[in-house]
């Protein structure tokens, strides 16, 4: 048997190690339910890793719903390719970054305003998906209160899949998500003096 061949052979015997690993998770996994994914780091693409969620589950037809704290005074790519959406509902904070409003009060009324139409939604059994694009820092900084924030998701409906975005995760979060990851940051150009590009950064 030549060198090549012998190769072609180990490679099949390992796919097919690794196609009955797979094939066995697959059928252990029988639990359906709503699930609470948590995208956090201070790596780029959190909020467009929900977005491509997003995008999946309009494919599939599913409801959904979008609450943006934070940002809302950029023209933002993802509401302007959803916004006409039928299959989706969005309610953006619309204040701009924290560092630009400088104003505590007025953040917090805002946050609790947009709070609510994500409260409501999570309370629906008709949204399939919810969105809760920069939810971390409304409880780092303390404009949410956490313990309702956790009993909303705690209490949703069974089958309904929440995806919260933003750095800094709580641990009580983190805790009680069933997926959680966690994007580095190796790199980013915004730091080498290139300015926010469109349709890569918003």
């Amino acid at each position: 048997m030549s060198t090549s061949e012998e190769r072609a052979l180990r490679h099949k015997k390992a796919m097919q190690r690794k196609k009955e690993h797979i094939d066995g998770r697959i059928a252990a996994a029988t639990i359906d339910k709503g699930l609470l994914v948590v995208l956090t780091g201070n790596g780029k693409g959190k909020s467009t890793s929900a977005f491509g969620m997003l995008a999946r589950s309009v494919g599939h037809g599913l409801r959904c719903g979008v609450i943006q704290f934070i940002k809302g005074q950029w023209e933002c790519g993802e509401q302007m390719l959803f916004a006409d959406n039928p299959l989706v509902e969005f309610h953006v904070m619309n204040t701009g970054f924290t560092w630009e409003t400088q104003d505590r009060d007025s953040d917090i009324a805002a946050a609790e305003k947009t709070w609510a139409h994500g409260a409501e939604m999570m309370k629906n059994p008709d949204f399939d998906v919810v969105i809760l694009d920069e939810l971390t820092y409304m409880l780092t900084y303390g404009y949410l209160d956490k313990e309702m924030v956790l009993s909303a998701l705690e209490n949703r409906p069974e089958g309904q899949h929440v995806v919260i975005t933003g750095r800094s995760a709580a641990k009580e979060l983190i805790e009680l998500a069933d997926t959680v990851t966690e994007l580095g940051e190796n790199k980013h150009a915004f730091y080498d003096g290139v300015k926010v590009q469109k349709g890569i950064d918003y």
